[in-house]
């Protein structure tokens, strides 16, 4: 508590967890792509020959290869990002050095827009100026509209929750295969797997835009596309099944 604060009155304090947000965003990139994925694929095999052996073969083996795809994914596009960063970092530092005038010039005009002017604006940039960590920073930030991916998860991590989230997600489908015949167990594959997706959906836009339900339906619509698509996939090729 603050012992300045007035009596009765109540101290704000922020709480932030840099880290979370990225997890929270590879979780359900995971997540949300196994499910997806998965779930057509199993549905196209189940209609197809109706034998849960296949289903669970194809399933597992899409499973392994999802998981291990988007934990790639994740890793190298996170590098790309950071490589990007840096690039631009250079480029920079660079100007900074041999074009000085130009880059005071850039950084008056950034806060001149924000409504600066006169002899504060001078100031501000006098003071922007005399470091050359938040010269680069504001450069960066206001300038190019980057952020520093660095100071986020590093990419291995990155990588390693995306494909744990893909794995757990795309059991969600197969699960039941494994302890009901094909025809009961692709209703409730299809129904467990679409409330999940509703919940991931309606969790990330409520943390984003705050429309839930419309997160919740759009994803679980995908989810119910990719469905169909495997059904219409199984019916036809069920028609050439010895």
């Amino acid at each position: 508590m603050d012992k300045n604060a007035k009596p009765g009155s109540r101290t704000h304090v922020e709480q932030h967890a840099p880290g979370m947000g990225h997890m929270l965003r590879n979780v359900i990139l995971g997540g949300q792509d196994g499910v997806v994925n998965v779930l057509g694929l199993i549905l196209g095999v189940a209609t197809a020959t109706n034998s849960s052996y296949f289903v669970i073969l194809a399933g597992i083996a899409a499973t392994f290869a999802e998981c291990i795809s988007m934990a790639a994914v994740a890793y190298t596009s996170t590098r790309a990002e950071i490589e990007h960063y840096e690039s631009e970092v250079k480029r920079e530092l660079w100007e900074m050095d041999n074009l000085p005038k130009v880059e005071r010039q850039e950084i008056e005009d950034i806060y001149r827009k924000k409504g600066f002017s006169g002899i504060l604006l001078q100031q501000v940039v006098d003071k922007v100026c005399s470091r050359r960590d938040v010269w680069l920073d504001t450069m960066m930030h206001e300038e190019l509209g980057l952020e520093n991916p660095a100071r986020g998860m590093p990419a291995i991590w990155q990588a390693v929750i995306v494909g744990v989230s893909a794995m757990v997600g795309s059991f969600i489908p197969i699960t039941p295969f494994f302890f009901l015949s094909v025809p009961h167990a692709m209703p409730v594959s299809l129904v467990a797997s679409l409330v999940v997706l509703f919940a991931i959906g309606a969790y990330k836009s409520r943390m984003t835009s705050g429309r839930w339900l419309k997160g919740g339906l759009e994803l679980m619509l995908i989810g119910g596309a990719a469905a169909f698509a495997g059904y219409l996939v199984g019916m036809f090729f069920q028609k050439f099944h010895p």
